[in-house]
């Protein structure tokens, strides 16, 4: 223990290098900042996944959820320190479970009444704190649910219904992590959320593991940093994304020839997005280019007929070799 303590001293540093009695009722202290939030974090362990999503009435309140692929995921907010989440994974890498990640922390913090603080680890383990001086109502819950295990945290709510809505709205959710993690936001929401209103929220989900590329660590990186209803758009990124995601699906099967296939998660993109005429027309340039024109046509069609402005676009791609170049082809799309 004095080795972890050891590391988290020189990790952290000055942050917390604050009197002890700072920790003591009625004390004096120096918050980092002021991020009081309802937050969710989990882990899948059939998927490997973690992934975490955070409502709260402050500016960017996704500096407060912290994940790495393989290692685990990390909540810090309250009268929060940030480098929770890094150290707090830092000592996951390195062999430490959430539970001794966390409890080393907290040693070595003389404000750890005013933190509140989730961490579970790639191996599924799941730690959580409320300081006793976390503004109420505060409190925390978590669970399981299937594969996947979560951790509900909030303060400053307007009831302390709400992290156990979270908690029951996530068990009983089906589909995918991030699908899952925005209904539990909802019912914090439900239960009257924030005692001072919304502002941010954000919501992301890691890739089963890191492959060296830090940019597609995660599959789901959403984040609305000023809203008068942020909720509602999170709601609509995350439809975009699904709808990306299918878009994405497609061109893995168009290029391997499996148009069927294609054609259903086009589809599927379509009727997410069905006012994008991006997702449209990517669709009907992929089937040009694998030898699909006739099934290509009434796709350029349709994206021209949402936006004009696509037709112009289309000459321009010749030059960069993501359409053939032949002048009848070109007339034939440019025709729809």
């Amino acid at each position: 223990m004095k080795t972890l303590l050891a590391v988290c001293i020189t990790l952290i540093g000055p942050r917390l290098a604050m009197s002890a009695e700072g920790d003591r009722p009625g004390s004096r202290f120096v918050p980092s900042d002021f991020a009081h939030t309802y937050s969710i974090i989990a882990f899948d362990s059939a998927t490997g996944e973690f992934g975490a999503a955070v409502q709260s009435h402050w500016f960017r309140v996704a500096d407060v959820i912290w994940a790495e692929p393989g290692v685990g995921v990390v909540a810090t907010q309250s009268l929060v320190d940030f480098a929770y989440g890094p150290v707090g994974l830092s000592l996951m890498r390195n062999g430490r479970n959430a539970s001794q990640a966390l409890e080393g922390l907290l040693a070595s913090d003389p404000q750890r009444a005013v933190r509140q603080v989730a961490m579970i680890d790639s191996r599924g383990n799941l730690s959580q704190h409320t300081g006793a001086r976390c503004i109420d109502e505060a409190g925390h819950t978590h669970g399981r649910a299937g594969s996947v295990i979560f951790a509900c945290q909030a303060n400053l709510m307007e009831r302390n219904t709400v992290w156990p809505a979270m908690a029951r709205a996530f068990s009983a959710s089906t589909g995918p992590l991030a699908r899952r993690l925005y209904v539990a936001l909802e019912a914090a929401e439900a239960e009257g959320g924030d005692i001072r209103g919304r502002q941010s929220a954000a919501l992301f989900v890691t890739a089963s593991r890191s492959n060296g590329q830090i940019w597609r660590d995660r599959t789901i990186d959403l984040r609305v940093d000023d809203s008068p209803e942020p909720l509602r758009e999170l709601a609509r990124l995350l439809n975009v994304a699904f709808a990306y995601d299918h878009m994405n699906k497609g061109d893995d099967f168009t290029a391997v020839n499996d148009l069927v296939s294609a054609n259903r998660e086009y589809g599927v993109a379509a009727s997410l997005q069905p006012a994008n005429a991006e997702v449209l027309y990517w669709q009907a340039v992929t089937l040009v280019t694998t030898g699909h024109v006739d099934d290509a046509l009434p796709v350029f069609a349709s994206a021209f007929k949402i936006e004009p402005r696509w037709r112009a676009l289309t000459p321009r791609l010749v030059k960069a070799e993501l359409l053939p170049d032949d002048s009848v082809l070109i007339a034939r799309i440019l025709n729809q």
